[in-house]
């Protein structure tokens, strides 16, 4: 009997873990974390491990919650896209009223774990969670400047590692906000352009000209530009502790430069086997980056 019972909770307690993960986007939360802790080992004088755990786990907790609120807000969207229709909510695995639970409790824990850092660092969580739920999601429908409003919650992470180790805002969490906010232009709307049709059931408005067009690859190639130029700004001794040496430099210029290659690409070609391979160039960029910076400081 009791052989039975345990092999009946087992899947149970796995499908319970499995729509956790899928309600609070457990690979992006697990990115943007590690965007938060690049950030705090760049800022902290010292390095101090119940910080670093702290900022773990409120990070997580942030962003899960952000895209549990978004799930349920676009829960009749999600049912009509292919990509979206097998989430907790549209499939019926998981209530509204369980969700929103879930969502409040990791607000609720994560504006607390921010705050045991310092305040500011709370502040600046709860920014990006307004940003994204109030602004960002309802604006997906509306027009495409959505990307654009939702890119500043997007850059919050790298910037708030640096907060959560210094109790400061200035340069050099400034410029850690404008790199990821560049960033998540050509990385979004790559994803948009492989996504379009899909976007299209949901009636999400994704890409700056509305269609895969040259207008969309342009655009494109103009932030991966801006993004490539302020990843390497550091260099020159403008931004005040945040340094980069010439040979991490130059790494990260090469290392952008083949984005930048990819985006010339998708103007050429404009398929969606090269938005993916940009799509994917973003992703590998913006960890090596952070990775970079982090390396070039203890070295």
């Amino acid at each position: 009997m009791k052989t039975a019972v345990n092999t009946a909770t087992a899947p149970t307690l796995a499908l319970a873990m499995a729509d956790f993960k899928e309600i609070t986007k457990a690979r992006l939360a697990i990115s943007v974390v590690f965007s938060s802790l690049a950030g705090y080992l760049l800022g902290a004088y010292q390095i101090d491990v119940v910080s670093l755990l702290l900022l773990a786990f409120g990070g997580y907790c942030m962003v899960g919650a952000s895209n549990a609120y978004n799930q349920i807000i676009e829960k009749d969207l999600d049912a009509l896209m292919k990509r979206t229709q097998n989430r907790p909510i549209p499939s019926g695995r998981m209530s509204v009223n369980k969700a929103l639970f879930i969502a409040v409790l990791l607000t609720v824990l994560g504006i607390v774990s921010l705050y045991i850092l310092n305040p500011k660092t709370a502040m600046f969580g709860a920014i990006s969670i307004f940003l994204y739920t109030s602004c960002y999601t309802p604006l997906k429908t509306k027009t495409p400047l959505a990307v654009f409003v939702g890119a500043f919650p997007g850059a919050i992470p790298f910037m708030l590692g640096w907060v959560a180790a210094t109790n400061e805002f200035g340069i050099e969490p400034g410029t850690l906000f404008m790199i990821q906010f560049f960033w998540q232009f050509p990385h979004f709307w790559a994803l948009g352009w492989m996504l379009d049709d899909d976007y299209k059931r949901g009636g999400f408005k994704m890409l700056p000209t509305g269609k895969k067009d040259k207008g969309t690859a342009l655009q494109i190639i103009m932030y991966t530009i801006w993004m490539l130029v302020i990843s390497v700004v550091p260099v020159f001794g403008v931004t005040g502790r945040l340094q980069l040496s010439v040979p991490a430099a130059i790494i990260i210029f090469l290392m952008g430069m083949v984005m930048l290659v990819f985006a010339f690409l998708l103007y050429e070609k404009r398929d969606n086997v090269t938005a993916r391979k940009l799509m994917l160039a973003s992703v590998s960029y913006i960890t090596l980056m952070q990775v970079a910076y982090v390396v070039d400081k203890f070295i």
